[in-house]
């Protein structure tokens, strides 16, 4: 049995893999903002904690070896670039830059111990291909990849491996101002050379598969999963 910490599950992507690693026989901790019934339901470990702040004693609530860390949570701020605040843009980086590096510089030792332990962040298919109105999202998913190759290198020495998965638009609630007719999910469909958006199936095996020994000569990496979007052109 290993154990897992799984930022961000109380919804969408954390949620689906939260249950699944369950339901494979691991142990399960996550980290949210709130709690989730699905997860109380289970005996998941749930720890309240908001990342985009400074994190007070979360190594207390953590075991002593930690086999795999995801972290989940991501922001939506799709606006004109002129239009973006200071405030706005600082805050999509707290949420997706320095929240991951405040919980990866407090489970580190942990996931040393574990001597074979394995990272994911998440980015996003508009850090690689130009698209409007991302600007803010762009640039704080831009930063994850850099956090992660350095970390990659860095932590190859203490057998730790990094990975980005890099989605395109996938529906949970996250995405569901974008989603919310069927013309906005059409048009969203279309876009995609596979002829649609993404869904939690789509994303939840790759993230076992890189969190497995099966994945043990892979790291470093930014795995597009976007339907073709980030390199086709139908």
């Amino acid at each position: 049995m290993k154990t897992f910490l799984i930022v961000g599950a109380s919804s969408g992507i954390g949620l689906a893999l939260a249950q699944t690693l369950h339901q494979e026989g691991n142990k399960v901790i996550t980290v949210a903002r709130r709690t989730n019934e699905t997860l109380t339901s289970l005996d998941i470990q749930q720890i309240l904690a908001d990342t985009s702040k400074p994190l007070e004693n979360l190594t207390e609530h953590l075991p002593e070896i930690i086999d795999g860390i995801v972290y989940c949570p991501g922001t939506i701020n799709l606006k004109p670039f002129h239009r973006l605040s200071e405030e706005e843009i600082l805050y999509d980086f707290q949420v997706n830059v320095m929240g991951a590096v405040r919980v990866l510089q407090a489970v580190f030792p942990a996931l040393k111990k574990a001597q074979s332990a394995s990272v994911l962040l998440f980015s996003t298919v508009a850090s690689h291909l130009g698209m409007g109105f991302h600007a803010s999202v762009a640039l704080a998913k831009s930063g994850v990849e850099g956090l992660a190759k350095s970390l990659a290198a860095e932590w190859a020495i203490n057998k730790i491996r990094v990975n980005v998965i890099a989605p395109s638009l996938t529906d949970t609630p996250l995405a569901s101002k974008l989603l919310n007719t069927d013309e906005k999910k059409e048009a969203s469909n279309k876009r995609h050379p596979l002829g649609r958006v993404g869904n939690v199936d789509d994303i939840v095996p790759m993230v076992s598969l890189l969190l497995s020994a099966k994945s043990d000569w892979i790291t470093g990496q930014v795995i597009g999963i976007d339907g073709g979007m980030g390199s086709l052109k139908p």
